[in-house]
């Protein structure tokens, strides 16, 4: 019998699992941030080197270099939240730059040029992700979310 705290879907438990950590706004501290989310999706059951543990790699290494170079503010830090929830890994990066948002999702963008060196993180975020948001966060700045399913 399932203990009456554990929330169920059919016969399974629904498991999830919350890792939430600060970083400095720096590209040491995005770096960082990659790893450590790596390792702990490893100890969650995504392993290192896995189609899964490399999509997201690149997901956080894209919105936390983000955070850093178009949301940073000063003395802030950005916050990284990653989430199990059953076969989906949600990556939540926020910053204190509320007034400086992506594009939303499906949003036409302007076209790159060949030689463009900036403009195609998102791009990459939306080829990646299998859904990915932009949302309000109160009292100031923005979090931008990005779902990966893993496959079976």
């Amino acid at each position: 019998m399932t203990p009456p705290s554990t929330p169920t879907t059919g016969q399974n438990p629904v498991t999830v699992r919350v890792f939430t950590q600060r970083f400095s706004s720096t590209p040491r501290g995005a770096r960082l941030a990659r790893r450590l989310v790596l390792h702990q999706l490893d100890a969650w059951g995504v392993p290192h080197g896995s189609e899964a543990s490399d999509t997201a790699a690149l997901l956080v290494a894209e919105l936390a270099a983000n955070a850093v170079t178009h949301g940073r503010v000063p003395g802030r830090d950005f916050e990284v939240t990653v989430k199990l929830l059953g076969r989906t890994v949600r990556i939540e990066v926020s910053d204190t730059r509320g007034e400086l948002r992506p594009p939303a999702p499906d949003t036409p963008r302007p076209a790159l040029g060949p030689l463009a060196e900036t403009g195609r993180g998102l791009l990459l975020v939306e080829a990646l992700a299998d859904r990915w948001e932009v949302l309000d966060r109160p009292p100031v700045g923005k979090t931008v979310a990005a779902e990966l399913n893993l496959r079976r």
